[in-house]
């Protein structure tokens, strides 16, 4: 339980009502109880505020709020950073295993570990592995030799991270993750697929989180590299020697091919395909179930199979809907045509001016 004061507190922005009020969640506002408090992002949420039973609610700025609303109201710029930010102080806390090192653990001796390292049972540690400050390795995860993670990185159960890599500072990845694994590298002989040796290694620079299930693969030679800041959704597929820039989001089951690459700030959404040897420029966005087949200029919205500017393929779309309706226009055109012919074949000769 919080106070709404302590709330007002932590979002630094005024309120419309006296604020001496318990709060003790946050909920839509269809779901809200007399001591939640909730939300309000848009004007089309603006009619639920009759029904709902918050005790408050936050209030996107340009919001108008109905003059009938006479509980208290703290209106911000952005409600949806505001709703995280409250949000954290109602969470859970995530069990954790306790600082130091479980007795159902195996650290190889030659690894490093920081101070305040928690290292659950089950957990593996390579050779020469270095952990920084403070780091959670949660049960089962698998962590190679050589491999270095900076301070206050959180792994989750059954997370492998192979043979060279490094991981910056505040690096937290979900369960059952594998980062590491070899680049989809083969060539043909002429009788057999001869696998490509991948030797490089991968760096995910500082504050990248990496959803459950995701696989970043390994370089076949250099670095495939994670920009700092970047979110990676569950279910993502990551190939060898891609280079991402800083702060980009990877939506659910987005596929990377290899050696592509992401500028600042890029957007991709769910299932969009990325062929190899792309470029996406800085803050460009790629709508989800779109395949992109050539690069993609800084700051522009593609989307499609194969993704073009989203202009162009909301036309081609709007173009493909009317299809039926023209196929009955040209088929009509056709018989009239076709009609046309035969009344004129049934003339007689001195109708239509030939020899008599």
């Amino acid at each position: 339980m919080t106070s709404l004061d302590q709330i007002i507190a932590l979002l630094g922005c005024p309120a419309t009502v006296a604020t001496d009020v318990a709060i003790t969640g946050i909920a839509s506002l269809s779901q809200a109880t007399p001591t939640d408090i909730s939300y309000v992002a848009s004007d089309a949420f603006v009619r639920e505020l009759s029904q709902t039973k918050a005790a408050a609610i936050i209030a996107q700025k340009r919001v108008k709020l109905p003059p009938t609303w006479t509980r208290a109201a703290l209106i911000v710029d952005d409600a949806e950073l505001a709703v995280a930010k409250v949000l954290a102080l109602f969470a859970p806390p995530i069990p954790r295993p306790p600082v130091g090192v479980d007795t159902l653990a195996r650290v190889d001796p030659s690894a490093t570990l920081g101070e305040g390292v928690a290292i659950g049972p089950f957990v593996v540690i390579g050779a020469r592995s270095r952990l920084g400050a403070r780091c959670v390795i949660h049960a089962g995860a698998y962590i190679g030799d050589d491999v270095v993670l900076g301070d206050d990185c959180e792994i989750f159960q059954h997370v492998t991270i192979r043979e060279r890599v490094t991981l910056g500072n505040r690096v937290i990845i979900h369960s059952n993750s594998a980062i590491g694994a070899d680049g989809f590298g083969y060539r043909w002989d002429g009788h057999n697929h001869v696998k490509v040796p991948q030797i490089g290694d991968i760096i995910i620079e500082d504050d990248v989180e990496i959803g459950a299930c995701a696989c970043v693969d390994r370089a076949k030679f250099s670095t495939t590299r994670i920009g700092r800041g970047t979110k990676i959704d569950n279910l993502v597929q990551i190939g060898h020697n891609v280079q991402t820039g800083q702060h980009c989001m990877i939506t659910a089951f987005v596929g990377i091919a290899g050696s592509s690459k992401l500028g600042a700030g890029v957007v991709l959404g769910g299932r969009a395909s990325i062929r190899d040897h792309v470029s996406i420029g800085d803050g460009a966005m790629i709508a989800g179930l779109s395949g992109v087949a050539d690069d993609v200029p800084a700051g522009q919205i593609y989307s499609g199979v194969p993704a073009m500017p989203h202009r162009q393929t909301l036309r081609e779309q709007k173009a493909m809907r009317r299809l039926p309706d023209l196929q009955v226009q040209i088929k009509a055109l056709h018989d009239e045509i076709e009609a046309m012919k035969k009344s004129e074949n049934r003339k007689p000769k001195s109708e239509t001016g030939g020899d008599e």
